[in-house]
């Protein structure tokens, strides 16, 4: 088994780090490449403990996996009859218990690691959401301070400018509180975003020895993590794209993997634009991550139409018809381009003018703050 294919390794030193954290971080990012097969990125981890010697006598893999399980990150699975799972028993290590298989506190852990990672920059606050610009009775306070009006909401009424008024008014020896003496914070609404991810997961995400499956992965994980934390009244929806298109739960993107397939771009946004149908936000995107051109469609029939050589007239016709379709609906499509071929490049900017939405081309380094930049000029937008 060649541990190492498509991934360089260099001597890992953390020195302010226990045994477990130093292995723990390793193994975040095993086990992400694995698609969170704990096995494989055990392995992997005891052929890297060999050649770089992470452990000693006094802290093992085999304790490092006990604390794994004690901590809650990972469990063993059994079959339904007890079994112990196959292939276990016996082997370096192991041979314990049943199968091994991360737990839900760990996919959260790798969705906070994977924001960390991607977004390391960005500055924490409380719940945020996206300002429309413009005042009256809103849901998020501005600072400032206007006077009361009808219908206003009593929950805003600041009594400490409205006392103060009221001193100022009538004086103290005949204190009084009228409606002229009300004061109101001032408020201002807060837009909602959706917004739909797609991820291509066609058989060229790790074609030519680069893997560029984990890092559309990390990034969905990311934005995942920052919209259910930081804007959790946004809306997040991610779908994966091949021959077909279906949607995938935040909980799944861990567990994500290329698969023997096309790229049925048309399906994808046919499912993006179905999803952003139901949302009553008037907010509406669609990120598209892909690193291939569009090279099938599902026929009426059931049949599939393919075609990888060039690009073919009939696909990005109805790859162009798709996007002046969102156009149409007031959805934005940005295209995060992982090829830089010329062709492919000409096909994304009459794919970008159809739709009136944004290009970016790039390699996979970046790739995360260039979303997370977009996300944000977007959602400073202002509702029309």
């Amino acid at each position: 088994m060649n541990t190492r294919k498509g991934f360089r390794f260099t001597t890992y030193e953390a020195p302010h780090q226990t045994p477990f954290e130093k292995l723990f971080e390793i193994f975040q990012e095993l086990v992400t490449h694995t698609s969170g097969d704990v096995e494989e990125a055990l392995d992997w981890l005891r052929e890297l403990d060999k050649e770089y010697e992470l452990t000693d006598d006094d802290y093992t893999i085999d304790d490092f996996i006990e604390d794994l399980k004690a901590k809650g990150f990972i469990r063993e699975e059994f079959d339904t009859d007890g079994e112990q799972g196959e292939g276990e028993e016996g082997e370096e290590g192991e041979g314990n218990g049943g199968s091994l298989s991360i737990t839900a506190k760990l996919e959260r852990m790798l969705r906070k690691r994977a924001l960390d990672q991607i977004f390391g920059k960005l500055k924490r606050s409380g719940a945020g959401n996206h300002k429309t610009g413009k005042s009256g009775r809103g849901d998020e306070h501005t600072g400032e301070f206007r006077e009361y009006r009808f219908g206003d909401a009593l929950e805003h009424i600041s009594m400490t400018e409205s006392l103060k008024n009221a001193q100022v008014n009538h004086g103290l020896d005949n204190f009084s509180l009228s409606e002229e003496d009300l004061v109101v914070e001032d408020t201002q609404y807060q837009a909602q975003m959706s917004t739909v991810l797609m991820i291509d997961i066609s058989h060229s995400m790790i074609l030519y020895g680069e893997d560029r499956i984990t890092p559309a992965k990390k990034v969905a994980m990311a934005l995942a993590e920052l919209i259910t934390t930081r804007y959790p009244k946004d809306t997040l929806d991610i779908l994966v794209f091949g021959n077909d298109a279906w949607p995938i739960s935040i909980k799944e993107l861990p567990y994500l993997k290329v698969g023997p397939y096309h790229t049925n771009t048309v399906a994808g946004l046919q499912l993006a634009m179905d999803m952003l149908r139901r949302k009553r936000n008037t907010n509406k995107q669609i990120f598209m991550i892909t690193d291939g051109k569009p090279s099938c469609l599902r026929l009426p029939n059931g049949d599939y139409y393919k075609n990888s050589v060039g690009l073919d007239d009939y696909i990005v016709e109805k790859c162009y018809t798709m996007a002046q379709q969102a156009r149409k609906l007031h959805i934005p499509i940005t295209t995060f381009m992982i090829a830089e071929d010329p062709y492919l490049m000409r096909f994304v900017r009459e794919f970008t003018k159809a739709n009136k939405g944004k290009a970016f081309y790039t390699g996979l380094k970046g790739l995360g703050e260039m979303i997370f930049e977009d996300y944000e000029q977007n959602r400073r937008k202002r509702i029309k």
